[in-house]
């Protein structure tokens, strides 16, 4: 072998060593921030993963709640393992002093300390307690009884539920709270959520605060535009200042234990105090827990001669002055 030809083995062999004890020490660099390196976090961190987090996300997350110590060698670690994409959201307590492979395999196990869960606008009591149940916060039945049975101050008046008073929104429920921590952090949510001056507007309408959010639930269940909210409150209040029944079908179908997507006329005829059609006035208590928009529509209702609506399509409902008029809507609407 000529001098170039062991100069260009040398060198080839140099390459072969360099590269075999960067591998080597890039190896032991690997193992010891996944597996030894308890540096942190320092102390016990609560980390929050909100729901639709990217795995990058959450390791993002993690890392300012100074609970990684190697954000890049937690990623690769979760790329080999193909754990990428199984981080379940909610908060997280992770101990102090835990590895990379503890906190990932942490999160991969869904190892935690609340989950989040969402209310639509509109669920009732027993579909929240549903919901509850379905998560495994609750017992079967338990949120909604304690919702039946309980009641709060609002206004100078002591209501009968709590139906109406649970803001629908998405919340970070702690694992284990019990049935009244969780209707609290609901109930905190609804109040925050009142005008300021609530109890005014209340009188003003010659109502109390209650009876005003039992006509925001009347219509979070009828309503679907925005727009026709507060249109749809000022019908509500012409027809009780008129002494007229409400004849609201929802309020129907609040009695039954299942959603109906059809009132029949047998259905109108039913007894109870929540049938507004042979019932004057409002229904005994809130018929559903209203959003943000419904609320405010029923504190700050648009004025208007309208008695009457019908729902004509596409969200929209068409309203009318005379029962004349009315007739023709649901003719043309509905037939």
């Amino acid at each position: 072998m000529n001098l170039l030809g062991r100069s260009l083995l040398s060198i080839a062999v140099a390459i072969v060593v360099a590269v075999g004890v960067i591998v080597a020490a890039a190896s032991l660099w690997f193992r010891d921030a996944v597996y030894g390196d308890r540096a942190m976090p320092a102390a016990t961190a609560s980390v929050v993963i909100p729901a639709g987090s990217t795995f990058a996300e959450a390791t993002d997350a993690l890392a300012r709640a100074g609970a990684l110590a190697h954000p890049w060698a937690f990623r690769l670690l979760a790329r080999l393992r193909h754990d990428e994409g199984d981080i379940a959201p909610g908060e997280y307590r992770i101990p102090a002093h835990a590895t990379t492979d503890e906190i990932l395999r942490k999160l991969v196990d869904g190892d935690i300390d609340a989950k989040w869960v969402t209310f639509p606008e509109g669920f009732t009591a027993r579909e929240m307690g549903e919901r509850l149940e379905r998560f495994a916060l609750t017992a079967p039945d338990a949120f909604a009884h304690y919702a039946q049975t309980h009641g709060i101050e609002l206004g100078g008046v002591r209501t009968p539920t709590l139906e109406g008073y649970l803001f629908p929104s998405t919340y970070l429920m702690p694992i284990g709270a019990s049935v009244d921590r969780i209707a609290a952090m609901l109930v905190d949510q609804f109040r925050s959520e009142l005008p300021p001056d609530a109890e005014t507007r209340a009188r003003a309408l010659g109502l109390t605060v209650p009876q005003v959010i039992t006509v925001a639930s009347l219509i979070e269940r009828e309503a679907k535009a925005d727009d026709e909210r507060p249109l749809m409150a000022g019908v509500y209040y012409n027809r009780l200042r008129a002494g007229m029944p409400l004849d609201v079908d929802a309020t129907i179908e609040y009695v039954f234990p299942t959603h109906h997507d059809v009132i029949t006329r047998r259905d109108l005829a039913i007894d109870s105090p929540y049938n507004t059609y042979l019932h004057g006035g409002l229904p005994p208590t809130p018929i559903a827990n209203p959003g943000k928009a419904s609320i405010d529509a029923a504190f700050a209702p648009q004025p208007s001669h309208y008695l009457y609506y019908v729902y004509r399509g596409n969200g929209h409902h068409a309203f009318a002055t005379t029962l004349r008029e009315h007739n023709a809507n649901v003719e043309r609407y509905l037939h």
